[in-house]
């Protein structure tokens, strides 16, 4: 009987942004990343910095370590 894939065994290397977008149709040139997960990625960018917009935070790098924290967590490795 197999072993269910861990998230770890399912994953891929995050590769950032390089400033060198241009695209083939559906990935980026510069860092390999599909357009549709560099669009998720901005959202969750664009979210992250409304909710600090709107909560007034004057600590924003403690908010985004707590998440950083909180996502890490929740992963199973």
């Amino acid at each position: 009987m197999s072993q269910p894939d861990t998230f770890r065994d399912q994953a891929m290397k995050f590769t950032p942004c390089q400033d060198l977008c241009s695209s083939d149709g559906e990935t980026c040139q510069g860092c390999g990343r599909s357009l549709a997960e560099i669009a998720e990625t901005k959202q969750i960018v664009k979210s992250a910095v409304e909710l600090i917009k709107k909560q007034q935070y004057e600590n924003p790098e403690d908010f985004l370590a707590a998440i950083n924290k909180s996502i890490l967590k929740k992963l199973t490795f």
